[in-house]
């Protein structure tokens, strides 16, 4: 029984589309080279969009926005790829003439062909799906409208590593991007942890058309105990938000630490008062 772990490349695509034209493309499957059988597989197309904030894919629903998916011809649905080989599996795009103006999205899916793998004495387990998403914009009239409605830096962190997060919503007919600059220095020292020779603090995130995405970034790396100085920057429409702030890093068990070290502190405190009013009693 044989574990066939493939990919594909690219893993998304952008076509500008202009309504009563045809546009190809392809994606290329791979199975790798220490594959021990041929690589049976199925190509189709799905819907793409999101759902809620945290951006789950739903590749089911059916909307204005995932149009494109009946304008998609798949060339060879089937085929199959020896080890250490590739295909390239061509499609064309072709857009109506009443195609609407703004976003279309759609995947090239492809996985196991179970039918045609069981016919040659294969099989196949732990096979996957995987997609290339297709972004569509069909030129006419584009509503680019959003904002960012939160950028957020936390004051304290007991845990590592430190989150920041953002919420920012898309009011608009088109996928639009948001770039996110991220700095962190220590606070007392000034010594820069982010950028660093392996990342420059700089992403970016799409965000979908009629959709809020939340977002958030991890960044690793910082002094277990301390403070660090954060500035969150994000661009997006034409506007930026910037956030900075000086953040403490205290973890749980030193934090409990310091606080029986100020309750045996306080103790002792009262003890020698109270020993001392005694005293005086007696005296």
């Amino acid at each position: 029984m044989d574990n066939n772990i493939f990919t594909i490349m690219p893993m998304s695509q952008r076509f500008t589309l202009e309504p009563g034209k045809t546009y190809t493309g392809s994606i290329t499957v791979v199975n790798p080279a220490d594959a021990t059988s041929d690589f049976h597989y199925k190509v189709s197309v799905t819907p793409y969009g999101v759902i809620g904030e945290n951006y789950e894919a739903d590749l089911a629903t059916t909307t204005t926005r995932t149009e494109i998916t009946k304008w998609i011809k798949i060339a060879e649905p089937t085929g199959t790829v020896a080890p250490n080989g590739t295909k390239k599996v061509e499609f064309t795009i072709t857009v109506p003439e009443n195609a609407p103006a703004g976003g279309q999205y759609a995947t090239i899916a492809v996985g196991s062909n179970d039918q045609a793998s069981a016919s040659s004495g294969v099989a196949v387990r732990n096979v996957f799906e995987m997609a290339s998403i297709i972004y569509g914009q069909v030129t006419g009239e584009t509503i680019h409208k959003g904002e960012i409605l939160e950028n957020n830096i936390p004051g304290f962190s007991a845990v590592a590593p430190l989150t920041l997060t953002a919420l920012i919503n898309n009011e608009g007919n088109i996928h639009e991007s948001a770039t996110f600059v991220i700095t962190v220095s220590n606070f007392f020292t000034g010594e820069v942890i982010l950028p660093t020779e392996e990342n420059d603090g700089n992403y970016s995130e799409l965000i979908m058309p009629e959709t809020e995405r939340f977002i958030s970034r991890e960044i690793n790396n910082l002094p277990t105990v301390g403070a660090v100085k954060i500035s969150q920057t994000i661009y997006y429409q034409g506007a930026s938000s910037v956030n900075e702030k000086v953040v403490i890093l205290c973890p749980i068990w030193f934090l409990i630490l310091v606080i029986l070290t100020f309750l045996a502190i306080v103790a002792t405190i009262v003890g020698i008062v109270v020993r001392h009013h005694k005293r005086k009693r007696l005296a």
